[in-house]
């Protein structure tokens, strides 16, 4: 296999980049190697309306580097009482790209997530008419089902009829840890309405991964890292070829006191070098040739945006070290590491 890739320019479908102090520590990471992100809108206060759609956004463009070209496509945070004209708004006016469903508790602050998706039905229908991608959180939180079925349960109990009520309704379900999703999606994503994103944590641990020599919590993250057989499957739909999935990192910073605590917070943290992470999963499945289509091409696609014409280029060399960040403030966030080494890096990666 090749050594150097050369690529057109990547797009994350799927980033965390918080608030203040640490949305200007992990920013430019993402920024010096993606043209565009979907940034998540699960913020201490949501995003939850146009207008704070906005002001967020214009938060992460003043906290872009000079010189950064650089896009973030904004999201708004689906609740009970959302208001239909308000996202309507949003999406025409090209403020929001997409809406973001999360099942009340199901992750980090999503305490003010959707109780029962009959209840924004509204929404939806909404939604189904102007086109607007629906982005959800794949989970059901009932305590009853175990932790590890979640996703399964939530695709049979929720997304089925959910889909069956809504036929045209493009949905995304998000960073997808399954082979029931994965092949779902497969076979469901080929009308053309239902995509899935794929993480890079996801591609390269089970969830074994999170006892290895102890208890690790920087590989805990929600939706949780199923057994091997399901990573596997993730590799497969990831590498095959398919449009209906794409990269979507789920980068999601926590100060490491927030995450080696006795609650700590779920969240993994990718971004400094999260194409690399990708570019070793294909490497070692020998598929660095479909890299492209599944990091720049089929995510924009489904969005309806035009791929960048810019291209980035991936060289495979000495193990990657990666290491801790300092925020502004001191605090220190600690990025995922595989258990073995990353061998790949992006050119604007290492700033």
């Amino acid at each position: 296999m090749p050594d150097t890739l050369t690529i057109l320019r990547p797009d994350d479908m799927h980033a965390h980049f918080r608030e203040e102090a640490v949305l200007r520590a992990v920013l430019p990471f993402t920024a010096n190697v993606f043209g565009r992100a979907v940034a998540m809108p699960n913020l201490r206060s949501p995003v939850t309306t146009a207008a704070r759609a906005k002001a967020y956004r214009d938060d992460i463009l003043s906290a872009l580097p000079e010189g950064a070209d650089f896009m973030p496509l904004m999201t708004l945070y689906l609740t009970d009482a959302t208001d239909a004209d308000d996202l309507d708004r949003a999406f025409g006016e090209k403020i929001v790209a997409a809406a973001k469903l999360y099942p009340m508790g199901a992750t980090t602050n999503s305490e003010s997530g959707v109780f029962d998706i009959k209840r924004i039905h509204a929404v939806l229908e909404r939604m189904q008419k102007i086109g607007m991608p629906l982005l959800i959180h794949g989970e059901v939180t009932d305590p009853d089902v175990d932790i590890f079925d979640r996703e399964a349960v939530f695709i049979d109990r929720a997304l089925i009829p959910l889909r069956r009520d809504f036929p045209e309704l493009k949905i995304v379900l998000e960073h997808i840890t399954t082979l029931d999703a994965a092949f779902y999606v497969a076979d469901e994503g080929k009308k053309g309405k239902l995509a899935a994103t794929i993480t890079a944590h996801h591609l390269h641990i089970n969830r074994n991964a999170l006892f290895a020599g102890g208890l690790r919590p920087h590989y805990f993250c929600l939706p949780v890292a199923k057994r091997e057989k399901h990573r596997q499957a993730l590799v497969k739909a990831a590498t095959g070829g398919g449009k209906m999935f794409f990269l979507g990192t789920d980068s999601a910073p926590h100060p490491d006191t927030a995450k080696e605590c006795a609650c700590g917070c779920a969240g993994i943290f990718t971004a400094p070098h999260a194409l690399a992470l990708y570019a070793q999963i294909f490497d070692e499945a020998n598929c660095l040739e479909k890299l492209e289509a599944f990091a720049s091409l089929n995510g924009p696609a489904f969005y309806g945006l035009p791929a960048h014409t810019a291209k980035i280029t991936l060289k495979k060399g000495a193990s990657v070290e990666i290491k801790p960040i300092l925020t502004e403030e001191g605090q220190k966030i600690t990025p995922f590491a595989p258990l073995s080494p990353v061998l790949w890096r992006a050119a604007k990666e290492d700033r």
